[in-house]
């Protein structure tokens, strides 16, 4: 049995902790219908134990600290919150979660709970990731990790982080994967009616609203008019047109309050639209192509191949939503009670 401890503290985000919970325990019920051994024991603990206030105001009954003393830990998980940043100051519990971190298998943080793992000196040299509102900050106290802001989760080494709130349950159902196969974290996603096919490359946001992040003021009415207009012409010189700009002049006023060229958000606004019409739909690749700007299949090819590493035809194959549905076993049957 592998022993699954989430580190909760006062202010913790509850859905931190009940997400990859509720994983865990999702698998052991169905283990237990299939006469299958127990495969995870779930501790909570904080630093004092009892009753632990969340920032939604519902406490977290946790052990404390103590209680695992001298119990082998399997899966360290640190979540986050808005008590996170009170925590990675707490040197008894950092230096607990320091002590743990190098007896257990696996390290993982849960949206903030990364800071948790800097303060205790896991994040150097590692490529970490953290709610995309926190990443920048995580890098400033934390110079020596490598954060990127984008994936749902993220894995170097025995060290696991994932991005904010409900990516906790993609991370979980990873680690449930990885320990028990993909049949068993595809019964788990099923039951409770999330998708198991976000990878750890997938953005946190999408193109869209990255843009929106990215600017709030003069170009946010352009974005709008972008993805609705994919198909057309989107060269600097129309988008300049529009606004009433120079190309030159409005190329660098762009890049100055987004931080990216206009054709770099062209492209991604077009990927973007491109994954969802293989992901939800059957239209031919190259209709797709067409309908998304791309003009031509090679060019949507070529783009897949430099930002996600696939080919259109083998991302419809793995992430359409067929993909994660195959004839449900007999094993699945019955399903645990909600």
């Amino acid at each position: 049995m592998r022993r699954i401890v989430i580190v909760a503290f006062d202010q913790a985000q509850l859905l931190d902790i009940a997400g990859p919970v509720q994983v865990f325990a999702s698998a052991r019920d169905l283990a237990a219908l299939r006469a299958l051994p127990d495969p995870y024991e779930i501790v909570v603990v904080s630093p004092d134990g009892g009753a632990t206030a969340t920032s939604s105001g519902l406490p977290v009954v946790a052990e404390p600290l103590s209680a695992l003393e001298g119990k082998p830990v399997d899966t360290l998980i640190a979540v986050g919150g808005l008590g996170s940043r009170q925590a990675q100051h707490d040197a008894v519990l950092v230096r607990w979660i320091a002590a743990e971190a190098r007896r257990a298998r696996r390290v993982c943080s849960v949206c903030t709970g990364a800071f948790l793992l800097g303060a205790a000196g896991l994040l150097d040299g590692r490529r970490v990731t953290t709610h995309w509102w926190a990443a920048a900050e995580l890098q400033q106290h934390y110079a020596e990790a490598k954060v990127d802001p984008d994936p749902i989760f993220l894995r170097d080494g025995k060290v696991w982080t994932s991005a904010g709130v409900t990516a906790g349950i993609d991370l979980a159902l990873a680690l449930v994967e990885e320990d028990l196969g993909r049949g068993m974290a595809l019964a788990v996603a099923r039951h409770l009616v999330v998708f198991l096919k976000r990878p750890g490359g997938q953005s946190q946001f999408s193109a869209m609203l990255r843009s929106q992040v990215a600017d709030e003021g003069r170009f946010a009415e352009l974005h709008d008019w972008l993805a609705q207009n994919l198909s057309g012409d989107l060269r600097v010189e129309v988008l300049a047109a529009r606004l009433g700009m120079s190309p030159r002049n409005f190329a660098r006023l762009y890049r100055q309050r987004t931080g990216t060229t206009p054709a770099r958000t062209v492209e991604q606004l077009r990927l973007e639209a491109a994954r969802r019409a293989l992901e939800e739909g059957s239209a031919p690749i190259a209709a797709i192509a067409r309908a998304a700007g791309f003009g031509d299949e090679e060019r949507m090819r070529r783009s897949f191949l430099r930002h996600l590493g696939v080919a259109p035809q083998h991302y419809r194959q793995r992430f359409s939503r067929g993909a994660d549905r195959p004839p449900l076993p007999r094993e699945d049957l019955p399903a645990p009670p909600i």
